[in-house]
C-alpha cells in the first residue's frame, strides 16, 4: 500500500506531502490546480522521463518520494528486494528519485539503482491506469495480455514454455542457416581450417611461454646495460679497495676490538655483523646472476624468431596465447563437423523438427487455456460492464489462429463488443468512444483485481465523458475495488468524490509573485463544501449544501450495504 508522498521543487509544488489511507483515495481540485502533476510525480518516481522544464523556477533539484507498505505476506515483493540485494527495514519500501539537468538518482531504501530495478519493483507494488492506458485497449496486443492476466498461472506457465520452444527453434533454424554449405564452399572451408588448425599444431605452444620470451628476450636486448651496472654495483660493494664490503670488514675489525669493554658495543658489534652477512649474501648471489647472463648471437636469432611466430599466431587467432589455443581447439572442432558435414546436417534437422511439434504442443495447449479462459472472461466482464451502466452491452473474446507463431503462441485475441440492442458485436475501436473505453478499462481492472497481488490501484481521467447515473455506477465500482486494494483516484466529479474513504482536495495559491500547489486532506464539513463546489452551484447556498450532503449519505448507505 502507498503509504506517503514526498514532492519538493516539482512544477507549481515547493514541497507537499501526502499521507494516504487504506480503501477509496479521492483527489479533486479547480482545473490548473495541478492534479496531473500529482499522477506525472508518482510515474517520475518509477522512472518515468523527466524534462528540466518540470522543474520549479529558481529549484536546481526536484525530489519525488514514495513510501509502501510491506505486509509479510508479501512474499514475492520480499523476494525481489533480497534478489536485488536491498535491505527492507520496518516492513516498507521507499522508493525515492532526484532530478536535475543532465542527472537523475534512483534509489530504494537507501541503495543506489537503476531506472529497470525500480520499475521491477514498482511491478509488484502499484498500477496506474490513465487515459494512455485505457486508449491501448484499441490494440489487440494488449486484449491477449489482458485475457492472459485474467488465465492466471495455467497461462503463464504454458507462456513461458511457449517462449522457450520459439527461442529453441529460432536458434537451430539460425544455426542450420549458417552452416548451410554447397560442396565447393564445405570444401574451401575444410581446407582453410585444416591449414590453420597445422600452423597452430606445427607451433607447439605452450601456455606462459610468450611471457617467459618477452622476459628472456629483454634481457637479451638490454645485456650491455645490465653488463654493465652489474660491474659497476660488484665495485662499489664488493670486497676490493674501495668496496662496501672491505670497508664494512674494516669496521667490523674496529669494533670487535672494544666490544669487550662495553655490553652496548657488543651489541653494535653483532648488528654490523649481520650487515655484514647480508651483504656477503648479496654479493654471491649477484655474482651467480652475473655467471647466469651467458647467451649467445644464435640464443638471441632463436628467441627473436619464436616471438615473432607466436605474434605472427596472436594477430591472426587471438590477442592472448589463450586465444590462440583456443582458435585451435575451435577449428577442430569445427573440421569435425564438416567431416561429417551430412549428418551433422540431418542431426540439426531432427532437432528441429523435435523443437518445432513441441513448441506446436505448447502452442496449443495455450490457445486451449485462452479458449476456455475467454468464456469465463466474457461472463464476468459482461457484468461487470453492467454494473457499469452498460445495461444491453454484448461481449465476444475470440481467440483466432494465425498464420505465424511468435514467443506468445500462434493466437489472436480481439475483444468485440455491441453497447446498443440490435447492433451487431464490432472490434472496439470502431464503436467504443473515450468515455466507453475508460468504464471498459475499470471492468477489466475490478475484474483483474481479484486476482491481482498488487496493493495500490491508480485511476486518472477514469471519470471521461460520463456523468449522472453512470458515474454513480462508476463510483461503486470504484469503491468495490478498494474492499480488496488501495485504489487512488482523481475525479471532477461529485458522485464518485461522495465515495471517498479518505478525500483530498489539490488547490493553487498565489504567494507574492509565484504560483504554489498544495494537496491537504479533507475534514467534516470540508468535504461537504469540496461536494457542494463539484456539484457547480453559483454559491454554497443552503441547497448545494443539501444536494452534498444527500450525495454523501447515499454513498455512505452504498458502503454500509457492501459491510
Amino acid at each position: 500500500m502507498l503509504v506517503n508522498l514526498h514532492v519538493k521543487n516539482l512544477a507549481l509544488i515547493e514541497e507537499t506531502e501526502v499521507e494516504f489511507g487504506e480503501g477509496l483515495n479521492i483527489l479533486t481540485g479547480e482545473t490548473g490546480a495541478g492534479k496531473s502533476i500529482l499522477i506525472g510525480s508518482v510515474n517520475l518516481a518509477l522512472g518515468a522521463r523527466f524534462d528540466k522544464d518540470m522543474l520549479r523556477q529558481g529549484a536546481e533539484s526536484a525530489l519525488v518520494e514514495l513510501m509502501f507498505s510491506c505486509p509479510p505476506e508479501d512474499v514475492a515483493l520480499r523476494e525481489k528486494l533480497q534478489e536485488l540485494d536491498i535491505p527492507l527495514e520496518e516492513d516498507t519500501v521507499l522508493i525515492s528519485r532526484r532530478m536535475q539537468t543532465g542527472k537523475n538518482v534512483f534509489r530504494i531504501n537507501g541503495e543506489t539503482v537503476s531506472a529497470r530495478q525500480v520499475k521491477e519493483v514498482a511491478e509488484l507494488l502499484i498500477d496506474i491506469h490513465g487515459q494512455h492506458e485505457h486508449q491501448s485497449l484499441l490494440r489487440k496486443k494488449k486484449h491477449m495480455e489482458i485475457l492472459d492476466a485474467y488465465a492466471g498461472t495455467a497461462a503463464q506457465e504454458v507462456l513461458k514454455l511457449v517462449a522457450e520452444r520459439f527461442q529453441e527453434t529460432g536458434k537451430l533454424r539460425q544455426e542450420i542457416e549458417e552452416n548451410r554449405l554447397d560442396e565447393e564452399t564445405l570444401k574451401r572451408e575444410q581446407d582453410l581450417l585444416a591449414f590453420e588448425q597445422q600452423e597452430i599444431f606445427e607451433a607447439h605452444l605452450t601456455p606462459g611461454e610468450d611471457t617467459a620470451l618477452e622476459e628472456s628476450y629483454r634481457r637479451m636486448v638490454n645485456g650491455k646495460k645490465i653488463t654493465q651496472a652489474l660491474g659497476e654495483a660488484e665495485l662499489y660493494a664488493g670486497d676490493e679497495e674501495g668496496g662496501a664490503g672491505n670497508a664494512l670488514s674494516r669496521a667490523l675489525r674496529c669494533m670487535h676490538g672494544i666490544a669487550e669493554y662495553d655490553k652496548q658495543l657488543e651489541e653494535l658489534a653483532q648488528q654490523l655483523t649481520q650487515i655484514d652477512d647480508l651483504l656477503n649474501d648479496y654479493n654471491r648471489d649477484m655474482a651467480q646472476y652475473r655467471d647466469s647472463l651467458t647467451w649467445d648471437e644464435e640464443d638471441f636469432q632463436r628467441t627473436e624468431e619464436r616471438l615473432n611466430l607466436i605474434n605472427r599466431l596472436k594477430d591472426k587467432y587471438g590477442s592472448t596465447l589463450e586465444q590462440v589455443l583456443q582458435a585451435y581447439e575451435d577449428k577442430c572442432r569445427r573440421l569435425e563437423k564438416l567431416a561429417d558435414y551430412d549428418l551433422y546436417m540431418k542431426r540439426l534437422e531432427g532437432q528441429l523438427a523435435e523443437a518445432e511439434a513441441a513448441l506446436e504442443k505448447a502452442c496449443g495447449e495455450l490457445t486451449r487455456i485462452r479458449r476456455n479462459s475467454a468464456e469465463g472472461l466474457t461472463k464476468v466482464l459482461t457484468q461487470a460492464l453492467q454494473g457499469l451502466n452498460f445495461l444491453t452491452v454484448q461481449l465476444q473474446i475470440q481467440v483466432r489462429d494465425r498464420q505465424s507463431i511468435s514467443a506468445r503462441g500462434w493466437d489472436e485475441v480481439e475483444f468485440l463488443i455491441s453497447t446498443n440492442p440490435g447492433e451487431a458485436v464490432k472490434p472496439l475501436a470502431q464503436i467504443a468512444s473515450g468515455g466507453e473505453l475508460s468504464r471498459i478499462m475499470l471492468a477489466i481492472k475490478t475484474v483483474l483485481a481479484s486476482r491481482d497481488d498488487i496493493d495500490t490501484l491508480i485511476f486518472d481521467e477514469i471519470d471521461a465523458g460520463i456523468s449522472g447515473k453512470t458515474a454513480w455506477k462508476v463510483s461503486e465500482q470504484l469503491d468495490s475495488v478498494a474492499h480488496a486494494h488501495q485504489v487512488i483516484c482523481i475525479t471532477h466529479l461529485p458522485q464518485i468524490a461522495a465515495m471517498a474513504d479518505t478525500h483530498f482536495v489539490i488547490e493553487k495559491d498565489v504567494q507574492g509573485d509565484a504560483t504554489v500547489t498544495r494537496i491537504r486532506q479533507l475534514k467534516g464539513e470540508e468535504n461537504l463544501q469540496e461536494l457542494g463546489r463539484l456539484l457547480g452551484g453559483d454559491g454554497m447556498t443552503d441547497a448545494v449544501l443539501g444536494n452534498a450532503r444527500e450525495m454523501r449519505q447515499q454513498a455512505l448507505e452504498h458502503k454500509s450495504q457492501k459491510e
